[in-house]
């Protein structure tokens, strides 16, 4: 596995980001921009796979940081859900749906690989990069 210097390098935070930019862009459109409610729930949902991710990686210890990747696997679930709300009320189309759920369980499947592999591994506390006092 390559060196993670910052949130930024986690292939989950950079999907996740795919994923939030994706949900901004359906629910700017159409009814879905006028569901206000799911409109501001699934959007705050897409931001906490990311920030949770981050604030984990933040935290500079594994049990935390996997405590987060939990979460953020967590959001993914409910943004599905909410997904699921959307093609029911037909604020998105069938292949809308489907390509927001792939991203999404795409998302799901490399927080729970990298979860799997800090439950591994014997770094532990400052995790991935070298502390230099400094931060």
């Amino acid at each position: 596995m390559a060196t993670i210097r910052r949130f930024e390098d986690i292939e989950a935070w950079k999907k996740g980001r795919e994923l939030r930019r994706s949900v901004y862009a359906e629910t700017k459109r159409g009814e879905f921009a006028r569901d206000f409610e799911l409109k501001g729930q699934i959007r705050r949902t897409a931001i906490s796979v990311t920030s949770n991710i981050a604030e984990g990686f933040e935290r500079r210890g594994n049990k935390e940081f996997i405590q987060f990747l939990s979460n953020a696997k967590g959001s993914c679930g409910e943004v599905r859900d909410q997904l699921y709300v959307a093609l029911d009320e037909e604020y998105i189309s069938q292949t809308q749906f489907g390509f927001l759920d792939e991203m999404t369980d795409e998302v799901r499947r490399l927080i729970g690989g990298f979860m799997s592999y800090l439950q591994r591994s014997s770094i532990r506390g400052q995790k991935f990069r070298s502390y230099s006092g400094s931060e």
